[in-house]
């Protein structure tokens, strides 16, 4: 299932703390889909040609020495034909404000006009970086995501085989939750997969037998996380003992997600194992691995090395 593909302006003012100078003006509606920011020191001067009108507008220090230079007629028709375009909204940055030209302007096009005192590139930077993770190309899948030692585990399975029970372990072990049952993934970058959990079941864990359990009301703050970066997958599967399982691990099996490839472990469950120390012993061998240390490796070195010892 795919999550949507916009971010209501509403939520965007209140992550930046965006103060509104046109209160009056309905923003309820109003959704960001694009990302990127733009500038519009061209469209200033006149030229409104390949102009990115989806883009939210930031009016910085250099735009705004700009246009109090300009004389009165001509900013009253700039303003009227940049105001014409539907842009998302107007910000003014590097504690600039606009005149009252403006204002009436865009009170008159309903379009949204909003302040901030950070600098224009700071600004900018931090904005887009939180509209990459809120834009980005997303889906839903079904499992529980988990910080363990600081590596993000995803862990996926049948319906009743215990992946809420293991996340539980491992939430009275120290480590944190981020969502159970529904995971919202976000490809971020093509390295990086964000996780998330829905706004309706965040902190939540379905235990059956017991229901609904509230993990940051019974373990504190620390027990759960907003988000994490996907970089372990674990696929829980009852044990068939007709199936060979990979008992050394020199090869790394991948499971895929919105094109990026996440390293995964098949475990196969029966009565007796820990499944909260199994998944411990994954995130921890997994951090080895990106530090340079596998294991498997060096088991296969020293057998190789005393192999030759014996000729």
């Amino acid at each position: 299932m795919s999550c949507a593909g916009s971010v209501g302006l509403e939520k965007l003012v209140e992550k930046m703390e965006l103060k509104n100078l046109t209160p009056d003006i309905d923003m309820t509606e109003r959704v960001i889909t694009v990302p990127d920011i733009n500038r519009p020191a061209l469209q200033l001067t006149g030229f409104f040609d390949h102009f990115d009108s989806e883009r939210i507008q930031v009016i910085g220090y250099v735009e705004y020495t700009y246009l109090e230079k300009m004389p009165e007629e001509r900013k009253e028709v700039i303003y009227e034909q940049l105001l014409s375009y539907d842009i998302p909204c107007l910000i003014y940055s590097t504690k600039v404000y606009p005149d009252e030209l403006m204002l009436k302007k865009a009170n008159e096009k309903n379009i949204p006009v909003f302040a901030t005192d950070k600098k224009t590139s700071a600004f900018m930077a931090e904005a887009i970086r939180w509209l990459n993770v809120e834009l980005a190309p997303c889906i839903s899948i079904h499992g529980v995501l988990v910080d363990v030692y600081g590596v993000g585990v995803l862990i996926m399975g049948e319906s009743g085989i215990g992946k809420s029970e293991a996340a539980l372990e491992l939430i009275k072990r120290g480590h944190r939750l981020v969502t159970d049952d529904v995971v919202e993934i976000r490809k971020v970058s093509d390295e990086t997969l964000v996780g998330t959990a829905p706004d309706i079941t965040r902190h939540l864990i379905e235990l059956r037998g017991i229901g609904i359990v509230d993990v940051k009301m019974l373990f504190g703050v620390q027990s759960v996380k907003e988000t994490q970066n996907i970089d372990l997958v674990i696929t829980l599967e009852d044990w068939n003992k007709e199936k060979e399982y990979d008992r050394l691990g020199l090869e790394e099996e991948y499971t895929e997600f919105l094109g990026n490839k996440v390293v995964c472990h098949s475990i196969p469950i029966r009565p007796g194992r820990n499944l909260a120390i199994i998944v411990e012993s994954a995130s921890v061998n997994h951090r080895q691995k990106q530090m340079g240390y596998n294991a498997a490796q060096e088991l296969y070195r020293r057998v190789q090395e005393n192999l030759t010892q014996k000729k």
